[in-house]
């Protein structure tokens, strides 16, 4: 198993990956739309992807991050927005080989750290990420607001 950046060839593979990502979350199915949003997230470099692919060079997990700024701290900050990895291919340590890939490159990056959020419902999430070192905020409210 190895972990590498992504190139646009793996957009076949990538594109069923973030699709099945977005159907846990209870998005409608759109492989050409997951498709055509991953291709400009690369050709316009708005996100790092990583991809884990097995022995058979068959994408199996990815990770997406994208750069925000900290203005308190006036440094770059990262958000892990997606990780997912294959439900067949859970359990072998590929989460925790993401996130190491995800510090190295805000130590790369001279960044001063990283950000994420998940459901609660996501149980294999929510013990992975204080497993790896994160730390779970309590102390600050969340909001969002979506267009209609």
């Amino acid at each position: 198993m190895k972990i590498r950046k992504a190139e646009i060839s793996d957009l076949p593979g990538l594109s069923q990956l973030f699709n099945a990502y977005r159907v846990f979350y209870k998005k409608t199915s759109d492989i050409p739309g997951a498709k055509e949003f991953l291709k400009d997230r690369m050709a316009n470099n708005e996100s790092v992807i990583y991809v884990a692919e097995n022995e058979s060079k068959e994408l199996i997990g990815f990770a997406q991050l994208y750069p925000l700024f900290s203005s308190t701290r006036m440094k770059r900050l990262w958000l892990l927005n997606d990780l997912y990895v294959d439900k067949d291919q859970r359990g072998q340590g590929i989460g925790i080989m993401f996130i190491k890939f995800a510090k190295d490159l805000c130590r790369k990056t001279k960044s001063c750290g990283l950000i994420l959020e998940t459901e609660k419902s996501n149980v294999e999430g929510n013990h992975l990420y204080p497993k790896t070192g994160f730390v779970l905020n309590s102390e600050y409210n969340h909001y969002s607001w979506d267009v209609d």
